[in-house]
């Protein structure tokens, strides 16, 4: 082979590897993982008469749940009685579509994610329920801090959500309970919502919670 024809073959492969790292290079990138701050938007679905939020996700996809601090259940306790007298003495008023001073949404779900020290705006009532923030337990072995959850409706108005305080009665047939109660605001009351096991209402322990 004469050293012309050898020149233009060495030619040839060089070109050919030069086009194969510049198709590399300009080749596309796979799009980066959501952030866990984009994810955690993402669940964080108002119940504002059954709308999506702009930042909620309008696929319908189950997104990532963003971690949630480790929690005590007398912390839990004492982060609801604050909202008994945060509004200048008086409870923190119902709303569906406000956010109260700290970042929360004022409506029941927004009240229990501010107890549990979730991220702010919170997650709604059904994804609470649904999206790896709480399990489901037996209403016998309700403990203070845990959670009493309505949520099977597509309608918000009849959904809710009730921070468990104890048992009012040896029977276990009525409850004590921290709410934020729609006409009324933030509330310490006793309820017996699933107790009858009929009611659509049923006991969901955080997954944050210690103890």
């Amino acid at each position: 082979m004469s050293k012309k024809t050898t020149r233009r073959w060495g030619v040839a492969a060089l070109t050919a590897v030069l086009c194969a790292g510049s198709v590399a290079l300009s080749a596309p990138s796979a799009p980066a993982a959501p952030s866990v701050s984009a994810a955690s938007a993402a669940w964080a679905t108002a119940e504002v008469g059954g709308a999506l939020a702009p930042w909620a996700d309008r696929a319908g996809s189950a997104p990532a749940v963003q971690a949630a601090p480790r929690i005590t259940r007398a912390q839990v306790l004492a982060r609801a009685k604050t909202w008994l007298t945060a509004n200048n003495g008086r409870p923190v008023p119902y709303s569906q579509n406000k956010r109260w001073k700290d970042g929360y949404r004022q409506d029941c779900s927004g009240y229990v994610s501010m107890a549990l020290g979730l991220s702010k705006p919170g997650p709604n009532t059904v994804s609470l329920k649904n999206d790896g923030f709480t399990r489901r337990i037996s209403m016998k072995d309700l403990a203070p801090g845990d959670l009493v959850i309505k949520a099977n409706s597509n309608n918000p108005d009849n959904r809710h959500v009730v921070i468990f305080d104890g048992w009012a009665n040896n029977a276990h047939t009525v409850y004590k309970s921290y709410e934020q109660a729609g006409g009324v605001g933030t509330r310490w009351k006793q309820h017996s919502y699933g107790v009858n096991g009929r009611d659509g209402y049923h006991a969901y322990r955080p997954v944050n919670i210690v103890g």
